[in-house]
């Protein structure tokens, strides 16, 4: 009789336990269903929100979006919507100049979908006729409200025109740099091995590109005297993810 009473007691206790934990499971796998359920962005700028924006809150979303990058928490989207629904027409938000370097993926970084940023790319981030053409374009005709020249850290085009590399048609490409390396003061070892020295070309060649836009370029300069755009830089950590911005 004792052994039965302990059988029913022992089979209650597990129903019970049971019958807790089913709410738990269910409420987890609910939260799961709810995950997957979440609709991914599908629409891209328009020009009335483009035009809605100024300069600063370009870069105020640029900030919050490479926030998110580094955070791993990326705007899910569905690219081949956006694809659809750009295809008639696009009105980005910005310029960006990269770096030609795969471990750059700007889109990412700022957090960006199709449609919201002209990205033009060039071993060194620097500025020639073809991409300033690109910029007016992108600015101008376009209405983008930003020019960002992003350069990084570990560039192997800086340090090539550090070392004055000569080869082919990476010659005249690094003679381009060269300029950003001439700048820089620095009473140490002037060569590619040294971090420090790295570091200080690629934020000198960030702003002499700048300088270089607004110089070759008088349809720029005066979009930014008239506070329609901003031409900013930033430098890109490859460690970290995160941008610093020159302004």
């Amino acid at each position: 009789m004792k052994k039965m009473k302990m059988l029913t007691l022992v089979l209650a206790t597990s129903v019970l336990v049971a019958c807790n934990n089913q709410p738990e499971q269910k409420t987890t796998e609910t939260a799961v269903i709810e995950e997957k359920a979440k609709p991914l962005v599908q629409e891209v700028l328009t020009k009335e929100q483009r035009d809605a924006l100024s300069p600063d809150d370009v870069i105020q979303s640029f900030k919050e979006g490479n926030n998110r990058f580094i955070n791993n928490d990326l705007t899910a989207r569905d690219h081949s919507e956006q694809v659809r629904k750009s295809a008639l027409g696009q009105f980005p938000k910005a310029v960006v100049l990269s770096c030609l370097d795969s471990r750059v993926p700007v889109e990412d970084i700022f957090d960006r979908g199709i449609g919201d940023i002209f990205v033009g790319r060039v071993a060194g981030n620097f500025v020639n006729e073809d991409l300033l053409g690109s910029m007016e374009f992108g600015c101008k005709v376009a209405g983008a409200k930003l020019i960002l020249v992003l350069g990084h850290e570990y560039c192997g085009a800086v340090k090539a025109a550090i070392d004055d590399v000569k080869l082919g048609n990476i010659t005249a490409m690094l003679s381009k740099i060269r300029p950003a390396v001439d700048k820089v003061t620095y009473q140490g070892d002037r060569t590619s091995k040294n971090e420090e020295f790295v570091h200080k070309v690629c934020e000198s060649n960030v702003k002499h590109t700048i300088a270089q836009i607004r110089e070759n370029s008088p349809i720029l300069k005066e979009l930014e005297d008239n506070g329609q755009i901003k031409i900013v830089g930033g430098i890109y950590d490859m460690d970290s993810g995160v941008v610093t911005f020159i302004e």
